[in-house]
């Protein structure tokens, strides 16, 4: 047996590479950064050999720089960007770049009679509300605009990679990235022959779906196809090192991270603060469907039995504070964003609602586009900058609110993970709107610590499940000082906002 679990965490703007120890110890490699693209208004694109390549870098990195790793692997764990949809041939290749989970180029689909007449029973089968976020609409426009899609194979991340790493010997997704294509019976964990009629896929296009904890086939890399890539002979022979080592764990990003942060128990919830926010809640071995806007997903399934989570997404987190960097050039670092919050003592009644590229939950609107309100002559950077922070906190509280009504749980602590956690203003911010203990774990990764976990737990790296609790370590943790007076203003205040921007986009 060996001494690690090696950890790929394929992201929205990069992929990072982990060891994982018996201790819980995550030991990162060189990230590798994945480019955007941005060809029109709402559309985001990625390459898909470019998400390859930055795995195959990825993982080259985090060997060479930890060469006591070479042939002591145990498994392999993948954790990705969920509904970002690729299409690709037997070879590998892509006749058209790769749909992000971001992008919104399907509102209209979204809106077609057919589709729109199905919606309770989209809602029923998945958990899911029609919306692009989702894969099937993406699926269906790559049909619909890129003739060559029809002959591929469609995926999430996870199936391509596991495609392209087993040398087109396996390919199969894991159940809580194939709940989220829209055309997965969550009750069945089966694709849905109705929604596959529906959106006009193939069955036999789509990866097998399988459980979290599996044999999902065996590493596969030849000399002469890694050569393609731009890799040196050190990185190809490092990787070639791999073959034969089984891929053991695949989960998506966020119920990886709800995994991770150990909230094994229903009604445990985390937030993981990335390019956009994922509030889930643990919900237990039966689905609950949220009356509030909120999705309902598999999270993760071992020993035959599969474990739900509902969930929030907020498409605008992290995304945010670049945005102040890079088109607002208010800031010239994220790190930045602390002392400038901590400067002034409110915004002054400004605020934020960021749905550059719509609201998600509870909204669900495509078309609302962000605005800033409450300015006056007196605002400036300082009131721009903290509006935009406290936005994210605003959006994440609004979940966990609708959390609370769907289950009858209240929230008692919320874990989170992720770097705008480094954002210590947000933090304290968040702990005093919700009212509760913001716990920041010792490692920002719970992504791939939750899927290393898992690959672990199938590979027999970690005997049980009962074990892992000790694993799980708290960095810091953030207790509300704000009175309910002052969070229910301010609250009241967002919404409103809100109200303004929906207003807006049906004008």
């Amino acid at each position: 047996m060996g001494n690690y679990i090696l950890c790929i965490d394929q992201g929205t703007t990069s992929t990072k590479a982990f060891l994982l120890d018996k201790n819980g110890t995550l030991t990162a490699g060189t990230p590798v950064e994945i480019t955007q693209y941005y060809p029109k208004p709402g559309y985001v694109e990625h390459d898909p050999q470019q998400i390859y390549y930055s795995v195959l870098k990825a993982v080259a990195n985090v060997i060479s720089e930890n060469p006591f790793a070479v042939r002591a692997i145990d498994g392999i764990g993948i954790t990705n960007q969920r509904e970002t949809t690729i299409a690709f041939d037997e070879a590998g290749n892509s006749p058209y770049n790769a749909i992000v989970w971001q992008c919104r180029r399907t509102s209209d689909i979204c809106r077609r009679k057919e589709i729109k007449q199905k919606e309770a029973a989209i809602c029923t089968k998945t958990g899911l509300k029609i919306d692009p976020y989702f894969s099937a609409t993406k699926m269906l426009w790559l049909h619909e605009n890129v003739p060559a899609s029809k002959d591929c194979f469609l995926s999430t991340v996870d199936g391509y990679l596991v495609y392209r790493l087993t040398g087109g010997k396996s390919y199969a997704s894991d159940y809580s990235n194939c709940s989220r294509t829209m055309l997965f019976d969550i009750n069945k964990l089966d694709y849905d022959d109705e929604l596959l009629e529906l959106f006009h896929i193939d069955r036999s296009k789509l990866a097998k779906p399988m459980p979290s904890c599996a044999d999902y086939g065996k590493v596969d890399f030849k000399r002469e196809e890694l050569k393609a890539f731009d890799l040196d002979d050190k990185e190809i022979e490092l990787l070639i090192t791999l073959n034969g080592v089984q891929l053991q764990g695949i989960c998506g990003d966020q119920p990886a991270a709800l995994f991770g942060q150990n909230a094994l128990t229903k009604g445990e919830c985390k937030t993981t603060y990335g390019t956009g926010c994922f509030t889930l809640m643990n919900v237990g071995t039966e689905p609950v469907f949220s009356k509030n806007g909120l999705l309902t997903s598999a999270a993760w399934s071992i020993n035959g039995e599969t474990y739900y989570a509902l969930e929030g997404s907020v498409f605008q987190g992290g995304s945010i504070i670049s945005w102040l960097k890079d088109e607002m050039q208010m800031i010239g670092k994220p790190s930045d964003c602390d002392a400038i919050c901590k400067s002034i003592n409110s915004t002054d009644g400004v605020y934020l609602v960021p749905a550059f590229t719509g609201l998600g939950a509870p909204y669900w609107n495509a078309d609302v586009r962000g605005v800033l309100v409450g300015l006056t002559r007196g605002s400036g950077r300082a009131q721009i900058v903290r509006a935009s922070v406290e936005s994210i906190a605003y959006q994440v509280t609004e979940l966990v609110n609708l959390m609370t009504e769907d289950t009858g749980i209240p929230a008692k602590e919320m874990k989170v993970d992720g770097g705008v956690c480094a954002c210590d203003f947000l933090m304290q911010f968040q702990s005093d709107l919700l009212g509760i203990r913001i716990t920041r774990a010792r490692s920002d990764e719970m992504t791939a610590m939750g899927v290393g976990l898992l690959a672990g737990l199938s590979c027999g790296f970690f005997e049980s499940i009962d074990g892992l609790g000790k694993l799980y370590e708290a960095k810091i943790s953030y207790d509300p000082k704000m009175s309910l007076y002052e969070v229910s203003s301010m609250m009241n205040g967002y919404r409103a906002s809100v109200r303004t921007a929906l207003t807006t986009a049906n004008s």
